[in-house]
Parts: C-alpha cells; sequence; structure tokens
C-alpha cells in the first residue's frame, strides 16, 4: 500500500504545541475538554497511518466524502461518506482512505476530564446522513471557527474559546437528535428541499441527478417550478451558493484560494477563478484585497 501520512493540497491543520497543551490541562475551564491537534484534508488520497502504541487523546475523524477504514482491538471497519468514528486513548490502532480512493475528513484530537462523555458509542462508524432537519453544514461552520480561532491565537482566552466550540462541534454528533430538534422548522416545499440540500452538501461535487434523487421529482417538473419560484435553474443556483460559501471563507478566514475551491467542491481552481468572477464580477484574488483594504 501507498503511504502519506500528510502535505495534502488544500489542507489546513493546527498541532498545538506541548506548553499550550499544558496551559489546557491547568486551566479550570479547559481542563474539562481541550484540542491537542486539528484538522481538515480534502481529497486525501493515500493517506495511511499506524500508531502501534496508540496516542494519549481521542482521535475523532468525520469523512465527509470518499471512504476509509479503521483498525483497533484487531478489528477493521469501513467508513463511507457521511459517517465518524472516535478512537480510544492509548490504543493501537490503524486508519486511511481506502486503498485507490481518497476520503476528505475533519479530524481533531482532544483529551480532558470530560472527553470520555462524546466519545461514547463512537468506537463503531455513526452516520449523519443528509435530513430536512440535519444542520451539516452548521456544524462544519463550528469546526472551522474553532480552526481559525487556534490558528490565530493561542492566549488563554482563544483556548477557552475554543474548548467552547469544541464541546458544540462533538456535541452536535454525540447528541445528534438533539441537535437535530433543536432546529424546529415548518414544512417546506420542493424547492425549500432542494436548497436545503444543496446548502447540506456545499462542500461536496453535487449534480442534478443527486437533487432529483433527493427530492423524487422528474427533471422536466423540477427545473420548472424550481426557475419559476428562484428565477434561475437550478444548476445556476448552486453555483451561486458555492460562490457565496467561498466569500464567506475569504472574509472570515485566511484560507488560500487554492484552499477554499475545495471547500466548495471544486478541484480546479482555473475553473473556480473564472466562476468566481463570472459571479461576483471579479476574482477571488481582487475580491479578497478589496475586503481586506
Amino acid at each position: 500500500m501507498i503511504s502519506r501520512k500528510d502535505g495534502f493540497q488544500g489542507e489546513r491543520a493546527v498541532v498545538l504545541p506541548p506548553v499550550i497543551v499544558e496551559m489546557e490541562e491547568k486551566d479550570d475551564f479547559c481542563e474539562g475538554l481541550f484540542i491537542t491537534d486539528i484538522g481538515y484534508y480534502p481529497k486525501a488520497e493515500h493517506h495511511h497511518r499506524v500508531r502501534e502504541e496508540g496516542v494519549n487523546q481521542y482521535v475523532l475523524i468525520y469523512c465527509v466524502d470518499g471512504s476509509g477504514f479503521y483498525v483497533v482491538d484487531g478489528k477493521r471497519h469501513e467508513v463511507k461518506k457521511n459517517q465518524y468514528f472516535i478512537l480510544p486513548i492509548g490504543k493501537p490502532h490503524e486508519y486511511g482512505a481506502t486503498e485507490g480512493h481518497h476520503w476528505t475528513i475533519y479530524w481533531v484530537h482532544f483529551r480532558g476530564k470530560a472527553a470520555h462523555v462524546f466519545a461514547e458509542g463512537a468506537a463503531t462508524p455513526q452516520t449523519i446522513n443528509v435530513t430536512m432537519r440535519s444542520r451539516i453544514s452548521e456544524r462544519i461552520y463550528i469546526f472551522e471557527e474553532i480552526l481559525t480561532t487556534l490558528h490565530l491565537g493561542d492566549g488563554i482566552e482563544d483556548l477557552r474559546y475554543a474548548s467552547s466550540l469544541l464541546s458544540h462541534f462533538l456535541a452536535s454528533m454525540r447528541y445528534l437528535e438533539q441537535f437535530r430538534r433543536a432546529k424546529t422548522e415548518e414544512e417546506r416545499d420542493i424547492v425549500e428541499q432542494a436548497i436545503h440540500y444543496m446548502q447540506e452538501n456545499i462542500e461536496q461535487h453535487i449534480t442534478m441527478d443527486d437533487v432529483l434523487r433527493y427530492v423524487g421529482y422528474s427533471q422536466s417538473h423540477f427545473s420548472t417550478v424550481f426557475k419559476k419560484k428562484t428565477g434561475v435553474s437550478p444548476i445556476t443556483y448552486i453555483n451561486r451558493l458555492k460562490i457565496e460559501h467561498a466569500c464567506r471563507l475569504l472574509r472570515t478566514t485566511d484560507m488560500k484560494i487554492n484552499m477554499i475551491c475545495y471547500k466548495v467542491g471544486i478541484e480546479d481552481s482555473l475553473y473556480f477563478s473564472r466562476l468566481f468572477s463570472k459571479i461576483m464580477g471579479m476574482s477571488p484574488t481582487t475580491y479578497k484585497l478589496k475586503i481586506k483594504s
């Protein structure tokens, strides 16, 4: 098996130095739950890691695209899109992308006095599918805010804020039904359901067929209804959502443009730039300079 530990195009990661981790451990607030490492790997091919002695943290891996596997206690588990798992503290383990394929993962190493609570029940793959109350995009926003907070600052207030966000992020998975139930909404029409699906899959390459399968309508009827309500075709709407998301990332993070294109489900950075320019009337670089000025 070809093995590659890191160095994936578009990746983002923060590894806290021992002195910062020690600060978290000694803080009255952070000691309950804190981060040691956190990151995002898009389209990670040949990703493979073996730890023969385990690590002194829980390891959460949330797969949002592709597939992978992990081995713990001598048992191999397959991991699919929209599944996550948490590896236990101190146990030898192995994980990686499925051979010949890739996976896109959000990952975090965490520990603390309350960490075991969030790890309960996640030794086997847990599924988070798109539903009308799934709130996947909101969960990813929380993760991005943790990454940005830790990347830009390392003071105790930054660490406490990151710890608070981590608690919310993990709770959105550990207490999935409660997280979904908190988002009570009135029944949506078919167009609103389709837009929700697009938003929940903003980081994926989704096609018209994907949307049609979700809403259960024929293309001719759905396209007519969708355009009548929104004024544009479904594909045009998807592209606008992606560029809107890209603008948000340009405004709120320090991510480079070649990272952002992965975050909106577009692997070709040139195509992303052309699409951005077409919709926004300026290039991503010009937009970034304009909002920073």
